[in-house]
């Protein structure tokens, strides 16, 4: 990953409370798993951002290296990755997702 790719992936996850990377946007997820995380955070009715990996191959690599994690999508609160779909949904399920969010919205 370039120096640059990494700054801007710096850049997104600082300046947005919630930040997911996946496939499409939240007005068009993609896949299953991106339209899961949307949706899920639809419902907890919480702001947040998405980045298109599909439209920045620079991004969409990048992000893999930047988290350690291979797989898309990624989702950050409060600067922290999190993890992808199966996690959103086990956060979620168990009412962790809500009290992290709330968390970094109150900060």
């Amino acid at each position: 990953m370039t120096p640059e790719t990494k700054a801007r992936i710096d850049r997104l996850v600082s300046e947005n409370k919630v930040m997911v990377f996946m496939k499409g946007s939240k007005l068009m997820p993609q896949c299953g798993f991106s339209n899961n995380v949307v949706q899920i955070l639809n419902t907890l009715g919480v702001p947040y951002e998405t980045i298109d990996i599909l439209a920045d191959p620079e991004i969409r690599q990048g992000i893999k290296e930047y988290s350690n994690w291979p797989t898309i999508p990624q989702i950050y609160i409060d600067g922290e990755f999190v993890g992808g779909s199966d996690i959103a949904i086990e956060l979620y399920q168990s009412g962790e997702l809500q009290q992290m969010v709330e968390v970094a919205l109150a900060s």
